[in-house]
């Protein structure tokens, strides 16, 4: 396929979405025990910035109703989900005070809340938020990592829908 750009074309945000669908991302949860009621959302935008400092980072709409209270957490937790985490992702942008409900997860004493199942878990805190357009581009300092030798794959966000991994020919 040969691309075509045409001249003097508007940048159309529909036609924009499609084209950063076609990159697929990993998924992670950003979770955290605020004031005593744990919050989360999900994010699809989880990229590694730096081993020095150790930096991770996320994109957030400005939008979010759940940032602003999360961002108050003294430590956040990061998990890389699975591919059988498509149903949390939806449960993690539902009622609040249902995102939890039947998750298995572990609370950190620094209140980072970890998804029990995940690929991999990171304990962070805010290191720099960055003006980003529609977004906030969120810099994390990781203070502490797990992950296990898990044969699960991770989810994939791609054209607007989870899937997963194709097994390597």
């Amino acid at each position: 396929m040969t691309l075509a750009f045409p001249t003097n074309q508007d940048l159309d945000p529909m036609r924009l979405r499609e084209a950063f669908g076609s990159f697929p991302t990993g998924v992670v949860a950003v979770a955290a025990e605020v004031d005593g009621q744990l919050l989360g959302l999900a994010a699809s935008s989880f990229t590694s910035v730096s081993l020095e400092p150790a930096l991770v980072s996320i994109n957030l709409a400005t939008t979010s109703k759940t940032w602003p209270d999360l961002r108050r957490a003294a430590h956040l937790g990061l998990t890389v989900l699975a591919d059988h985490h498509g149903p949390l992702c939806r449960q993690l942008a539902g009622p609040v005070d249902q995102r939890f409900t039947d998750v298995a997860h572990t609370v950190t004493p620094e209140g980072a809340v970890i998804i029990d199942d995940g690929l991999a878990g990171f304990d962070t805190t805010v290191y720099r938020e960055v003006d980003a357009g529609d977004h906030v581009l969120v810099l994390l300092e990781l203070h502490a990592v797990d992950h296990g030798s898990s044969s699960l794959s991770p989810l994939v966000f791609h054209r607007s829908q989870f899937g997963t991994l194709a097994p390597a020919i």
